[in-house]
């Protein structure tokens, strides 16, 4: 993979963001020349600026939703790759501010694919969703690429309904049967479960909860549904996965065009407390307390089936929860203690995780 993203031009929409800065970290040390488009960092500190990405990468500050900038900056870049993660991703903020949400995530996606579109030449694009694109029946069965689309919340909703038009211009503009002829461009849909990792500090997410209450205000944790199941997993999992199937698209394979999931093995399907509990013991100290919000449903249990990015992509997890875990809070307390040394700290997670 490494051989193959030297000298790439990769262009990645969000790279302020939690996964964009990881991504953008990592295409960096394979040696790509890295574009990124996004708002300014969603968070005081941010991942983006610990890394101090903007001196070593071509950053606009741009908003998705801006067509004829989205469009000019593409046109101007020319980039080989493209990889989609701009978002409204918080599912509380959704009910909040419903119409950021959908103008942001489903606008935003039409956009960089109209854009595509429009400019041509691009010859991997790899859309970024959610595992909470599914109409979830809060039932134990893994859901399949192929299991119907919903979304009870405006989050959910807006990404099911940004996957949906992601699928729209597969079929009618980059359609694999004119590939070649009329188009030289093979589009992917990845959906991701829940990621945590080091630099996320955004609100309302369960590591940056306990990051803040135990490394800054030394209060306990707060947390609303201690039941909730999720796939959890580290940051560098899904992001090895976007980048294995957006080289695939590159290489011409037309087989991989279409939505993708990746997310945990099953030992990973566990309950928010447990993770709390696992969280703190890593960080040697803290305490939580359980205050239920009803006022804003959010799912009580999600998993997803891997089956297809195992046997087709050839991706699988390559750590469990409890090296998850590990990861991610010596990341915190590496840069808590010692934040000058951040960005080889970093470097030293992304080299074991790739050299597994």
């Amino acid at each position: 993979m490494k051989n193959f993203y030297q000298g790439k031009k990769v262009l990645i929409t969000g790279h302020t963001g939690f996964k964009g800065a990881w991504l953008s970290q990592i295409l960096l040390n394979f040696g790509a020349q890295v574009i990124g488009i996004a708002l300014e960092p969603p968070s005081r500190p941010s991942l983006f600026g610990a890394l101090e990405l903007y001196r070593r990468m071509t950053s606009y500050l741009a908003d998705v939703r801006d067509y004829e900038k989205i469009k000019a900056i593409i046109a101007l870049e020319r980039p080989d790759i493209i990889l989609h993660l701009a978002a409204q991703p918080i599912v509380r903020l959704s009910y909040d501010d419903p119409l950021t949400t959908y103008t942001t995530n489903i606008l935003g996606t039409t956009n960089v694919l109209q854009a595509v579109k429009e400019v041509g030449g691009i010859k991997s694009v790899v859309m970024i969703t959610t595992d909470k694109v599914y109409e979830n029946k809060e039932w134990i069965y893994p859901y399949r690429e192929f299991e119907p689309l919903g979304g009870y919340d405006p989050y959910s909703a807006s990404k099911a309904a940004a996957d949906i038009i992601a699928n729209s211009y597969i079929q009618s503009f980059f359609n694999v049967n004119k590939y070649g002829s009329d188009h030289q461009t093979l589009v992917g849909i990845a959906r991701a479960g829940n990621v945590i990792g080091g630099g996320d500090w955004a609100q309302d997410r369960l590591i940056p909860d306990i990051v803040r209450a135990i490394f800054e205000k030394n209060t306990p944790v707060i947390i609303r549904s201690p039941k909730a199941i999720r796939p959890w997993q580290h940051v560098l999992e899904p992001l090895s996965g976007y980048l294995q199937l957006a080289m695939g698209l590159y290489e011409g394979k037309t087989e991989l065009v279409g939505a993708w999931n990746f997310g945990p093995e099953e030992e990973s399907f566990v309950n928010v407390e447990e993770v709390l509990k696992l969280g703190i013991a890593a960080c040697g100290q803290g305490s939580y307390e359980v205050q239920p919000d009803l006022a804003k449903h959010e799912a009580q249990l999600l998993k997803l089936d891997i089956t297809k990015a195992k046997e087709k992509l050839g991706w699988k997890p390559r750590i469990g929860l409890a090296k998850n875990i590990e990861m991610t809070f010596s990341w915190y307390g590496n840069y808590y203690s010692q934040p000058e040394e951040v960005v080889a700290f970093t470097d030293r997670q992304i080299n074991y995780f790739f050299n597994l």
